[in-house]
């Protein structure tokens, strides 16, 4: 795309939209590089770009063009109604595990409840939680220095001081607590599934997306360490992959959690299981 710093907005977008196929996604862009919202772009269709934000946009397009994520090309996703930062350091937030929060909030847990969010990445799932039950004490974990502070940014601008963000391979550094409630989002794609090469996921950090054992060994560790520090009558919630369902209420119950339920994600995929400790 030739850069034409007499080009209006609605040019910009044409140009955009017919490289990416997405006028959606080419709109996204420019109100990032324009630093406004897209109603901004419908309500200015015939402004003039400078030439400065013209090149920044062409870059941006041609980015997303060959394949880099929109959520870090402009730093950002929204998830559960708020923006949260993000790099290629964590995870982009997925509109599934919106469930797992959802399940969450919907438990029977006391009003003060204890609550880590384990391989955390931007911090979505822990910092949802606090913000919408702020009673609640949570704690994060994350293997990964770089993820820690992707989620301490979050948690800045959020204005939630009081969730507690640890380095920690899983559980490992917390196995002294106790909780009514653990969570995860954790990697569980089989190291080497093609999807690993397509969309977004080249992108992503690979600690995050993907492990041994089919995808579920980190699930495997995870479980035993979650069923030991469980207090009675707390929840252990996992996502994991539509084909997994099975494998993870199994695992669950040889840990001796019961009232093991699997949940479908939008699509109608398992997506999310549960059980609790006896």
């Amino acid at each position: 795309m030739t850069v034409d710093a007499r080009l209006t907005v609605q040019a910009h977008l044409r140009q955009a939209a017919s490289k990416l196929d997405s006028r959606l996604e080419a709109e996204v862009l420019l109100a990032c590089v324009l630093g406004k919202n897209r109603t901004w772009l419908y309500a200015h269709t015939g402004q003039t770009l400078d030439p400065v934000s013209s090149v920044f946009f062409e870059q941006l397009v041609e980015r997303r063009r060959c394949g880099e994520p929109v959520a870090y090309l402009i730093g950002k996703r929204e998830f559960y109604g708020r923006d949260f930062a993000v790099n290629p350091d964590v995870l982009i937030p997925r509109p599934e595990t919106e469930l797992l929060v959802d399940r969450a909030l919907a438990l029977p847990l006391p009003s003060n409840a204890c609550v880590v969010d384990v391989g955390t990445g931007s911090g979505c799932i822990a910092l949802t939680l606090a913000a919408e039950r702020s009673n609640w004490q949570v704690l994060a974990t994350d293997v990964s220095p770089q993820a820690l502070t992707v989620a301490r940014a979050n948690q800045e601008t959020l204005g939630l001081a009081g969730v507690s963000l640890l380095q920690s391979d899983l559980l490992a550094a917390v196995l002294h607590h106790r909780f009514d409630l653990i969570v995860s989002n954790p990697p569980y794609v089989a190291e080497g599934d093609p999807h690993l090469d397509r969309g977004d996921l080249r992108f992503e950090p690979s600690i995050a997306l993907s492990c041994e054992d089919d995808g579920l060994a980190l699930i495997v560790r995870l479980t035993d360490q979650a069923s030991a520090i469980l207090k009675p009558g707390g929840w252990l919630a996992i996502e994991h992959g539509h084909d997994q369902g099975k494998a993870v209420a199994a695992l669950f119950g040889r840990a001796g959690l019961v009232q093991i339920e699997t949940c479908n994600d939008l699509a109608g995929l398992p997506r999310l299981t549960l059980g609790q400790q006896q």
